[in-house]
């Protein structure tokens, strides 16, 4: 851009910078308890920086991106060979930059020398940072219900909270973790059902042993029948 007013024949250069991309974030949210938001919208696209203008007015900054998870959520950095880098572990609500917004570019106004009064030269933004996460949910619980297959686990937690656990009289009902909160007087707590469990889980048996990353965070276990640990 350049200056072209009445009286000011010898305006000069006068394009602005760009602005800078937006960074991306992930929040803890209490609200969600799967990721399955994110499995659905897995690609994430930042809001870039508007352009330089004339009259060395700067392009506005892009807008932060943030993505909530559930409180509990693991992440991992996937490098290009494959391998893993554990970033974070989200306990709270406290935003973790993930990506970068690139910088913005120069306006022609910055390439003004004695010499070339007259740049016709503006620089590009750079190009902000591409990452491939891993999401991994591991639910926080204060008790967590341990039991075979049609043990009453799913009775259980229907009946001491408000969670909508599926019921019926065949084996492995329940497919995924089921939360409930639990009152007690003025206070309560968090029960958590976890999918039956077989002796062999870590090797396949029944549901496998997919579920069992979300008994790690219970405070307290609850089980039914005979456990060999």
């Amino acid at each position: 851009s350049f200056l072209r007013e009445k009286y000011r024949p010898k305006g000069g250069p006068n394009g602005g910078d760009g602005g800078d991309g937006g960074n991306a974030y992930l929040v803890g949210d209490a609200s969600y308890n799967t990721l399955l938001h994110i499995k659905f919208n897995s690609t994430v696209y930042c809001d870039p920086g508007g352009h330089g203008k004339g009259k060395n007015r700067r392009g506005s900054n892009g807008d932060d991106t943030l993505v909530p998870v559930p409180i509990g959520t693991v992440v991992w950095r996937m490098d290009k060979d494959g391998t893993r880098e554990l970033l974070a572990d989200i306990r709270d609500d406290t935003p973790l930059l993930v990506g970068r917004g690139g910088k913005g570019g120069w306006g022609n106004a910055r390439f003004a020398t004695p010499t070339n009064q007259v740049p016709v030269l503006a620089e590009r933004g750079e190009r902000g940072e591409a990452a491939v996460l891993f999401l991994e949910l591991k639910l926080l619980a204060d008790v967590g219900l341990l039991a075979r297959p049609n043990a009453g686990k799913s009775t259980l937690i229907s009946r001491c909270s408000a969670a909508k656990a599926r019921v019926a009289d065949y084996p492995f009902t329940t497919v995924e973790p089921v939360l409930g909160v639990v009152r007690s007087g003025k206070s309560g707590f968090v029960m958590m059902e976890i999918p039956g469990l077989l002796e062999g889980a870590h090797k396949g048996v029944g549901l496998g042993h997919q579920f069992l990353r979300h008994a790690e965070r219970a405070r307290l276990y609850v089980a039914s029948g005979r456990w060999t640990c």
